[in-house]
């Protein structure tokens, strides 16, 4: 085994595997398997905004209200607005908006009627209770109560494949669960839809033919009909108001700043180094004779502007300030400079260095027989004494 892996035993590495093989068979198990993927809301493009979307046809009887647009195209007579109303939305009849709008209903159809089922529905759904997924039939009918939870996922989906027509009975009722929502609820129909008296449904129609809505029925969803018309009859039919995925996304604008960065500027400064000569050279040694050296003993470029002198040291005369300082500055003033490499050296500075070169002399010298205190030195007398004897 090469790669990053290679360090690992292989003893360590493939109960690992299997461990994480194991888990992700299991949680497949429980989920349904892969046929139970997630699926994407059905996309109507334009005629999401309709309410009621006919192709010959619009008709209706009593007071019926339309909570978003009314559309029709190719064909052009819309009858029975008034008593209908139409509110949130807009009538397009014949124009380019609605023809747009078939155009994507067409498209929805195909896309809804292409999903792979996740599971086979008998022809009454009433009485059951769904999880989100892809459920076909030859012929679907609703007598009762279908429910259809969504787990606590608002973005779960249901889609509906009727081979041929839906017909919901009179008080039937589809209800929403576990955070469902009818924005996520889609009824292909291979043929035509109808509602039941006083029924109450939800999920948006989109049939091949035609769609009828008997007295008193109300959606939550819309009405959407291919090649056909659009028959109502004293209905309420709303609109979802729906929020796509994406826009649903956090915002980027949550972005953590990048001016929340730890500036550079709080990089100790290097100003801050102990200065290596902490020692002041003082004057007070007194000179032996002939120790002292001359002046031209020390070359100019023996002294360097690497020497540091303490920030707390008075400033020597002579000494220039125009090299930069020496132990810090900043703002506690300008410091206490040498001369660099090659430059004039005063007088002042010579003189500091020679006495501290008669200084060491000194200390040198202490030690030397020849100076050495005459109090140590054997007496003649006493020499003279021990050799007599010998």
């Amino acid at each position: 085994m090469t790669g990053p892996l290679a360090r690992f035993p292989t003893r360590v590495l493939v109960p690992g595997l299997g461990i994480t093989v194991a888990v992700t068979l299991a949680l497949t198990v429980l989920a349904g398997g892969p046929a139970d993927a997630a699926q994407a809301p059905v996309g109507l493009g334009t005629a999401a905004s309709f309410a009621v979307l006919a192709h010959t046809t619009v008709t209706n009887t009593g007071p019926s209200t339309l909570s978003g647009d009314l559309g029709l195209s190719p064909g052009t007579s819309v009858t029975g607005f008034p008593p209908g109303t139409v509110s949130n939305g807009t009538v397009y009849i014949a124009d380019a908006v609605a023809a747009k709008a078939q155009a994507d209903l067409t498209t929805a159809y195909n896309d809804a009627a292409g999903r792979s089922p996740t599971a086979t529905v008998t022809a009454d759904l009433g009485g059951r209770t769904l999880v989100p997924g892809v459920y076909s039939g030859s012929t679907l009918a609703l007598n009762g109560t279908l429910t259809l939870d969504a787990q606590g996922d608002p973005s779960a989906v249901f889609v509906f494949q009727a081979g041929s027509t839906l017909i919901t009975g009179s008080a039937s009722a589809v209800s929403l669960i576990g955070s469902a929502s009818a924005c996520n609820v889609f009824w292909k129909v291979g043929s035509s839809a109808t509602l039941g008296t006083n029924s109450v449904f939800v999920g948006s129609i989109l049939a091949l033919t035609s769609v009828t809505a008997d007295t008193g029925a109300s959606v939550a969803g819309r009405l959407l009909a291919r090649n056909g018309a659009v028959t109502l009859d004293s209905n309420s039919v709303t609109r979802p108001n729906c929020v796509s995925a994406t826009a649903s996304a956090t915002p980027t604008a949550s972005a953590t700043p990048t001016a929340s960065a730890t500036p550079t500027a709080s990089a100790t400064p290097t100003a801050s180094a102990t200065p290596t000569a902490s020692a002041t050279p003082t004057a007070s040694a007194t000179p032996m004779g002939s120790a002292a050296p001359t002046t031209s003993a020390i070359p100019a470029a023996s002294i360097t502007s690497s020497t540091a002198i303490p920030p707390s040291a008075p400033a020597l005369p002579g000494l220039s300030t125009t090299n930069g300082s020496v132990g810090g500055g900043g703002s506690a003033g300008p410091g206490v400079g040498l001369p660099r490499t090659g430059e004039p050296v005063g007088l002042p500075v010579i003189v500091g260095l020679l006495a501290l070169m008669l200084g060491a002399l000194i200390v040198l010298a202490a030690g030397h027989p020849a100076v050495a205190d005459p109090r140590t030195k054997p007496s003649t007398r006493s020499s003279r004494f021990r050799r007599h004897r010998a």
